[in-house]
């Protein structure tokens, strides 16, 4: 899809994202300033990227605001295939695994396929990959814009 059809806040992430971006390489959490995200913040996850030896796994660093609404409890600190049980067996495993490798941004619009509010139906979403040595993803940044199941974005 092309980003001028995005949702507005989820151009403004991605912009921001190219726009503190070293030359050539990944932008870096030091590069992050969270005031700048201003309006999005409230839609922003963070998972950090755990190595240790075999397939990395991922850990909420921070859920913003409507992200905890919408999961219905807080879940910074945890893992998430924890927090989503199902979430090994769903294609967001391959989408946070194509980031790792590639480098590169992911966005999608679809059903919500993960544990959400039960009257939250469409999300649409970016997901961005950061690295706090320019190449290797360490963290991946997230908005996520989720609309009821009348196609009302949640305020």
């Amino acid at each position: 899809m092309p980003r001028d059809a995005w949702h507005p806040k989820l151009q403004l992430f991605f912009d921001y994202w190219v726009a503190i971006a070293p030359a050539g390489r990944l932008p870096g959490r030091q590069h992050l300033d969270p005031v700048r995200l201003g309006p999005v913040l409230p839609h922003v996850w963070m998972l950090d990227v755990v190595r240790n030896g075999g397939a990395p796994r991922f850990r909420y660093r921070l859920a913003g605001t409507k992200e905890v609404e919408t999961l219905q409890r807080e879940v910074t600190g945890r893992w998430f295939d924890e927090v989503h049980p199902l979430a090994p067996s769903h294609p967001i495993f391959e989408r946070l695994a194509h980031m790792l490798e590639h480098g590169i941004p992911t966005y999608r619009r679809g059903v919500v396929g993960l544990t959400h509010e039960k009257d939250h139906r469409t999300v649409e979403n970016c997901m961005l990959p950061f690295a706090s040595d320019g190449v290797t993803v360490d963290l991946i940044v997230a908005c996520s814009i989720i609309f009821y199941s009348n196609g009302q974005e949640v305020a």
